[in-house]
């Protein structure tokens, strides 16, 4: 059998060991220690940055920024809301600095609830994510990319819904493939795809800002009025804020593979951060600057309206870059949630061939494959606008887990290494902002929420059955052939 294997060259990379024909009748690979298959640490600040700005940002700046302004009741008021979402955000962000410096384990909230909270709870996190949640998610981002690519080819008509569907599955498949040829190559991509969306608010930005600075000021004369203020909209123009955020997690997703992580990962979450509050704030400065609140709340689109009023047929660049937005936020999700799955079969709760490592690639092709077929199955035949609906609740609540986790985590491990640490009133404030979201999710739509929660709580029988009493074995073992689990290496191709 010919074979190509790797050994840690002990720095950020890896070297080919050896080349050639070996023979192995015993079934087990000779030098274990030599041969065995590492993920490399190949993301650097830069490709860090790229990934968590690069998931933040998608299709909703540019499309929809108007749930908080109407919720909020004023511009002003609306500004206001952008900004506390965005040091809130802070907040969680600097939460999960602390624990993946001292935590240095891929996965992300599971890997940290695993630590805090055990296995089980670990797995029902896991078990939301798999069936329901990152497919639907996935999906919905990826149909967003299917409707925009396409839309400068069929303007001004409607595009067919099996077109956007068939353009959808394109950039899916494109996405997996490149995620299971080379980590080098989907951070590369990734950084061109950040550069493109800054490059896209940066155009909505600077007119923005000429105008505002030539007097344009009419739509914020009375950008304070509270009139139209209601309390009970407050919260919900800091739900849909603090969605527009979500997104910061995710590098703490990859954590293994980060460079020198103690400095990285605390450096990315907060650059990112400035990044990302600034260009929101200033790009809703600008919307408001050439049009008013009716026209904001009124447009479909609210950057091609935007771009219609100053730029004429440029325009039609806009849906380009809105699908570009999508793409790197595809890219970035599929980066990172590829190693939640690589990490969990590695703790024993997913099969265990999803923690190989191609070796040559050195991607976790299984781990980044898991999802293609949940995904295509959901973007044909399922409901995603409920499925999402059902679970958005979730997302808070376990985030909001792992940060009572980091402050238990305080009193029950407190000789743990923490190179950074933040001060508790901040994990205290944010942790308590995130139960008030789910509590504003009960609180706002009982059913759908009861039902998310009940699809959730499916996951505390799985493990019994899957986990606790006999861990599925079938796919390794017809898997047999093709894989050396102990060596965690993919041997085939």
């Amino acid at each position: 059998m010919t074979k190509k294997s790797s050994v840690k060259d002990g720095t950020n990379g890896y070297k080919a060991a050896q080349n050639g024909t070996t023979s192995d009748p015993g079934g087990k690979l000779q030098d274990e220690d030599k041969t065995k298959v590492e993920l490399g640490k190949k993301v650097t600040l830069l490709r860090g940055i790229a990934i968590i700005i690069g998931t933040i940002i998608g299709a909703g700046i540019f499309i929809s920024p108007k749930g908080i302004l109407k919720n909020s009741g004023s511009i002003g008021l609306s500004l206001i809301v952008w900004i506390a979402c965005g040091v809130l955000s802070l907040f969680g962000a600097l939460c999960y600095a602390e624990l993946g410096t001292c935590i240095k384990k891929s996965g992300g909230h599971y890997t940290y609830i695993m630590e805090a909270f055990g296995p089980q709870m670990a797995f029902v996190r896991l078990w939301a994510d798999l069936i329901a949640i990152r497919p639907a998610g996935m999906a919905v981002i990826s149909l967003a990319f299917g409707q925009y690519i396409l839309e400068p080819l069929f303007m001004p008509c409607d595009i067919p819904p099996m077109a956007v569907k068939l353009a959808t599955a394109i950039g899916i498949t494109s996405i997996m493939y490149l995620n299971s040829m080379s980590v080098t190559w989907t951070a590369r991509v990734q950084i061109f795809l950040t550069f493109s969306k800054l490059l896209a608010i940066g155009i909505i930005i600077v007119p923005g800002m000429y105008q505002l600075f030539k007097g344009e000021t009419r739509n914020f004369e009375n950008a304070f009025e509270f009139n139209n203020v209601k309390l009970s909209g407050i919260p919900l123009a800091f739900y849909s804020g603090m969605y527009a955020y979500a997104g910061w997690f995710y590098l703490n997703f990859v954590t293994e593979e980060v460079d020198n992580p103690e400095r990285t990962v605390p450096l990315a979450i907060c650059i990112s951060m400035a990044i990302v509050t600034s260009c929101y704030v200033l790009t809703n400065v600008a919307y408001c600057t050439v049009m008013s609140a009716e026209q904001l709340l009124s447009s479909e689109a609210v950057a091609v309206t935007f771009a219609e009023k100053l730029m004429g047929r440029f325009s039609i660049v806009v849906p380009v870059f809105v699908a570009l937005s999508c793409y790197g936020s595809m890219n970035g999700g599929q980066f990172a949630l590829s190693r939640m799955f690589y990490v969990a079969s590695r703790e024993g709760q997913l099969p265990e061939v999803l923690s190989m490592i191609h070796v040559r690639r050195h991607t976790p092709l299984a781990a980044v494959l898991i999802l293609y077929p949940m995904t295509m199955l959901q973007l044909f035949v399922g409901d995603l606008y409920s499925l999402l609906n059902f679970m958005s609740f979730l997302r808070w609540l376990f985030i909001g887990v792992v940060v009572l986790g980091l402050i238990y985590l305080r009193y029950t491990k407190p000789d743990l290494p923490r190179p950074f640490k933040v001060p508790l009133f901040i994990p205290v404030v944010f942790c308590l902002t995130c139960f008030f979201m789910v509590f504003l999710s009960l609180y706002s739509d009982p059913v759908n929420t009861g039902i998310g929660f009940a699809i959730s709580l499916t996951g505390i029988p799985a493990y019994y059955i899957f986990i606790y009493v006999h861990k599925p074995k079938w796919l390794q073992k017809a898997l047999g052939n093709e894989y050396d689990c102990k060596l965690n290496i993919c041997r085939f191709v």
